[in-house]
């Protein structure tokens, strides 16, 4: 069949509307709609049998992981109604839907004719059932054999001038497993160039807290959520993105706990809470979960949490003892008497002013903190991607390290991390400038000496690819394209390839914007039976607060010719490497318990790995800081000085953040609908403040560009429709990916090279 089609595939989502319809902002999450609303989605994608055999494992003990966030499961008892939340069920729904994609299915559709859908309308085609191939200057993907795809990699992996020019990507939800044999063999063919999701979301938090602390996991756990005084959410929208969350608010709520949510839109999930497992929430009774919220503008979380600080330092003066834990931070810490001299000297005022809000509301949480100790902060991507984002996050610390709140029992520093096992990917190796001691013990290990320089982050592999320096583009999972900034140019970057290989489970944007040649790969679900080497698998993931449990499929799978990322990797090598590997591919496709033996080997934490990790509910890796130990080079944790500088920007231009819907998971669009802000049936909206339309003569419902000329690049995101929505003036809000087109490849967070996917300059012009 011919390509008729004139156009090249589109790397953006078409410039087409759904039907907008609006209804009022929900004033509680979850509840009966949510239940309705998984319950359809799971029958419809898997049927009634299918999908109630894999909602019935789905986070339990001897079950699978949730594929979706690693919002961490509870050590006590779990919910014998089902310990998982709607967009759990929505991601196993995705997951287990027995639509399948053959070869025959690519014969039918072209690249350039799927490249005209949605990301929606794509990710509702179903499961990829065999390997495809899609020649140079073909218009279609074509059937090909594992052996076949393996030897076509291999051969253009072994003609690269060096490994360096080859991209591994990696994104959170691949295995412990599957995810150390991956950098295993990245490594011993020759790079670092192993990018993963985190570069993109939490990285800032890595390197903060790495740097302030000495470690860059978080150190609060769910248990000490419950037993907390304080709980600080900042740049995170619970409701949405980690919905269990809210469960574990409740129950602190109910023990006491008093909670200050920190956020540019006033999100449903952080003002009230129906739980679904109760009577009272079935019956509509909301659980009230902020007690104090703080509507601030973008990105002006540090300048905020100064202004706490600075009045911190006051009532303490006035006080002396009574607000600082001064013998936990003179025993602990390093910087103070420059950090108090450096904030002491801020104006209050100015702080105030660049938050957008009253005095009033930050004096009210403050008196709520200055008479505890036990304080968490939270906080998610709507803090990890400015540009200042490493010195916001260490502002956390700072406050966290006045008040004594690190190493001790309900307090903390807790990141929500979003992929399922993307901390556990990097606790894995899956990263591009790893440890000398890291490289040392894989040298000690496996005989093989690996490469010390460091490799490509996502951004720069990105620009590496566009510069024609990288020439291959594999990626384990993910959906790249719709997932990074600058959507063109990440486009351009990735057509300049060779070959774009993707171990992927279902069709996403990512498999028709691709290079000379392009190979789909597809792989095992997590919820997917695994049966390889002959017996039954299960592989291993880590949540956010640290913990290695055990993930057992239970479905089983839609199609003979998938294979698990474990034997996909194995065979990988074994075609690449061939005699030259010094390593037993095939040991580790015999059994799982091979790999977690050499893990064992070869990470701290992971002694009696496969003893632990088969014990309920898992175990928890070692944490300095819940010891109270840094490992900083002062042995103690650090205060950071840091100064916060209002946007400028020119009368037209606003700050744009990109958000999700609440009918999506990262790039995985299950829905047109965002039912907890009343936007239904419609994606390509822009939230603006009432203000801000009407000094441009704009009004409700008008259509309308956005445009971005960072570095003198025009990016354009055309046809949006404006919705009166109460952000903060000065700000807008957009969905991704639809909006990424406007994110520059150029402006990304100091010292982690995050994208500042949240601090967009646009001008909103009237479409023509």
């Amino acid at each position: 069949m011919k390509d008729n089609l004139k156009n090249k595939p589109d790397p953006q989502n078409p410039e087409k509307h759904t039907g907008l319809k609006k209804g009022g902002i929900k004033k509680s999450a979850a509840g009966i709609p949510g239940v309705i609303s998984a319950g359809k989605k799971i029958i419809s994608e898997a049927g009634l049998f299918r999908g109630l055999t894999a909602l019935q494992s789905l986070n339990k003990l001897d079950g699978f992981d949730c594929p979706s966030c690693a919002w961490p499961d509870p050590d006590d008892e779990r919910s014998g109604l089902g310990e998982y939340c709607e967009n759990g069920a929505r991601a196993v729904a995705d997951e287990a839907t027995t639509k399948k994609l053959t070869a025959g299915f690519f014969e039918k559709n072209s690249v350039t004719e799927l490249s005209a859908l949605s990301d929606y309308e794509i990710g509702k085609k179903g499961r990829i059932a065999e390997p495809v191939y899609l020649p140079k200057g073909a218009t279609h993907y074509q059937a090909i054999s594992w052996e076949d795809a393996f030897k076509k990699i291999a051969k253009e992996f072994n003609e690269l001038a060096s490994p360096d020019e080859a991209v591994f990507y990696t994104s959170g939800r691949t295995s412990n497993e599957a995810a150390f044999l991956y950098q295993l063999f990245v490594r011993e063919y020759g790079t670092n160039n192993l990018p993963d999701c985190s570069n993109m979301c939490h990285e800032s938090s890595g390197v903060a807290l790495t740097e302030s602390l000495g470690t860059g996991k978080g150190s609060a756990t769910l248990e000490d959520l419950y037993e907390a005084e304080v709980i600080m959410i900042i740049g995170q929208n619970p409701g949405t993105n980690h919905p269990r969350m809210l469960t574990a608010l409740q129950k602190a709520k109910a023990n006491g706990a008093k909670i200050i949510s920190i956020n540019p839109l006033p999100e449903t999930g952080l003002m009230g809470f129906d739980n679904p497992q109760k009577i009272k929430g079935l019956l509509g009774v909301t659980s009230q979960l902020t007690d104090v919220f703080l509507q601030i503008k973008i990105n002006s979380d540090m300048a905020l949490l100064q202004a706490m600080e600075y009045m911190l330092l006051k009532e303490d003066e006035n006080d002396p003892g009574t607000v600082l834990d001064r013998n936990f931070i003179q025993k602990n810490t390093a910087g103070y008497e420059k950090f108090a001299e450096h904030i002491k000297q801020k104006d209050l005022n100015e702080l105030v002013r660049s938050t957008g809000i009253d005095l009033s509301g930050i004096t009210e949480a403050v008196n709520i903190l200055k008479s505890k100790k036990k304080i968490i902060i939270c906080w998610a991507m709507g803090l990890t991607q400015h540009k200042n984002a490493v010195d916001t996050i260490k502002e956390i610390v700072n406050l966290l390290l006045l008040k004594g709140s690190i190493g001790k029992k309900g307090a903390g520093t807790f990141p929500v991390r979003g992929h399922s096992n993307v901390q556990g990917d990097r606790t894995m190796g899956i990263y591009e400038a790893p440890s000398v001691e890291f490289l040392d013990r894989i040298e000690k290990c496996f005989e093989f000496k690996p490469p010390y320089e460091k490799g490509y982050d996502t951004v720069e592999s990105i620009k590496a690819m566009h510069r024609g320096k990288a020439k291959i583009f594999f990626a384990m999972g993910g959906n790249f394209l719709s997932a990074t900034p600058d959507t063109e140019f990440t486009a351009e970057a990735l057509r300049k390839c060779r070959l774009t290989v993707q171990v992927s489970t279902k069709l996403n944007r990512s498999h028709l914007i691709h290079g000379e040649e392009a190979i789909i790969l597809p792989c095992l679900g997590r919820s997917d039976k695994d049966m390889t080497g002959g017996s039954e698998q299960f592989v291993s993931c880590e949540n956010s607060t640290g913990v290695v449990q055990a993930s057992k499929g239970v479905l089983d799978p839609v199609s003979d010719e998938l294979m698990s990322e474990v034997d996909i990797v194995c065979n990988l090598a074994k075609a690449t490497l061939g005699n030259k590997s010094k390593i037993n591919w095939d040991n580790y496709t015999k059994h799982y318990d091979n790999i977690r033996n050499d893990i064992e080997k070869t990470i701290p934490g992971f002694d009696n790995y496969n003893e632990r990790v088969r014990k309920p509910g898992g175990f928890y890796l070692p944490h300095c800081n819940r010891e109270n130990k840094y490992n900083t080079e002062t042995g103690k944790a650090m205060f950071n000085i840091a100064h916060y500088k209002d946007p400028e920007l020119k009368e037209n231009e606003l700050i744009m953040m990109t958000i999700r819907s609440h009918d999506q998971f990262n790039t995985t669009i299950y829905g047109l609908d965002d039912r907890y802000r009343g936007i239904y049936n419609e994606r390509r909206v822009v939230m603006m403040n009432q203000k801000d339309i009407k000094v441009r003569g704009m009004k409700d419902g008008d259509i309308v560009d956005l445009f971005n000329f960072d570095g003198g690049r025009e990016r354009v995101a055309k046809k949006f429709i404006i919705i009166e929505y109460p952000v903060p003036e000065g700000c807008v809000a957009t969905y991704f990916p639809e909006a990424n087109v406007l994110v520059p490849i150029t402006s990304v967070a100091e010292k982690s090279n995050t994208p500042a996917s949240k601090q967009v300059v646009v001008q909103v012009v009237l479409s023509i």
